[in-house]
Order: C-alpha cells, then sequence, then structure tokens
C-alpha cells in the first residue's frame, strides 16, 4: 500500500510526459485509471488512450495488471486490450512504477516489438503493408478522441 501512495505522489508531481493516472476510487489504490497521448510525430498523434491497472498485493514484488480500456490495433496489445511488454512479464523489476510502465507503453505505441507479437494481425499488417497499419492507427486515434 505504500508503493502505491507513493507512485500516486510521483504521478502527481511529476507525471511522465503525455500519460496520467489515479486510482478509480479513494476507496481502492488498487484499481487506477491511466491515459496515454499519442506520441508526437506518430501514426498514433492526436489519440489518448484509456487503460486499467490493476496491482496484487505482492505489488511491487510482482507487476500488475494492464489493459488498455481503448481500442487499440498494436502488434504487442491482444484483442482484449491486454499488453505484451517485457517489463509487465519476465523483466519485471519493483524499480519499475506506474510512471516507468507508461512511459514504456507510450513508447512502445510506435515502437512495436515484432519479434514477440500478441496480435499477428497488427503484426502482419506492419510488416507486410506500413502505410495501411498507419492508416487503421490514424482512426483508432481519431475515434478516441469521440
Amino acid at each position: 500500500m505504500l508503493r502505491l501512495l507513493s507512485d500516486l505522489r510521483a504521478i502527481k508531481n511529476d507525471p511522465p510526459e503525455g500519460c496520467s493516472a489515479s486510482p478509480c476510487s479513494e476507496d481502492n489504490l488498487y484499481v487506477w485509471a491511466a491515459s496515454i497521448c499519442g506520441p508526437a510525430d506518430s501514426a498514433w498523434e492526436g489519440g489518448i488512450f484509456s487503460l486499467r491497472i490493476a496491482f496484487g498485493d505482492a505489488y511491487p514484488s510482482r507487476p500488475p495488471s494492464v489493459r488498455f480500456a481503448s481500442e487499440v490495433f498494436h502488434p504487442n496489445v491482444y484483442r482484449d486490450g491486454s499488453v505484451c511488454l517485457d517489463i509487465l512479464q519476465d523483466r519485471w523489476s519493483p524499480v519499475h512504477s506506474v510512471g516507468t510502465i507508461l512511459t514504456s507503453l507510450r513508447s512502445l505505441l510506435e515502437d512495436p516489438n515484432l519479434a514477440s507479437p500478441a496480435n499477428p494481425e497488427a503484426a502482419a499488417l506492419l510488416r507486410a503493408d506500413p502505410a495501411a497499419y498507419h492508416k487503421r492507427v490514424r482512426r483508432l486515434a481519431q475515434r478516441s478522441l469521440e
């Protein structure tokens, strides 16, 4: 619980660029809502993408569960919104915080890991026809504002 309070204080005092997060309610610090603004000069630019972060009792020894609530078409995001990101799985370390997670996710949007696709359709489209992939992502970015 102390670590979550520390993460909350850090996010409020020095939020990562293009990101925000806070608990969904004052009664439950274990479930947070977050948002990521699409990085500038990328197909994601202008979009605002919502996420849900759920912390277990073992946080920070174990990573939180992170899921996009917004529709996202990305090689490293499963259809249900779950994220395939090394720091949330096999490369987790208690040094990571909500801020580092959000920063990594924002970076992942414009720099997907095609070696480990969670969404084979998105990975295949990006490899075969990057222009079509970027066009689809642009539509989602615009739709995220509706």
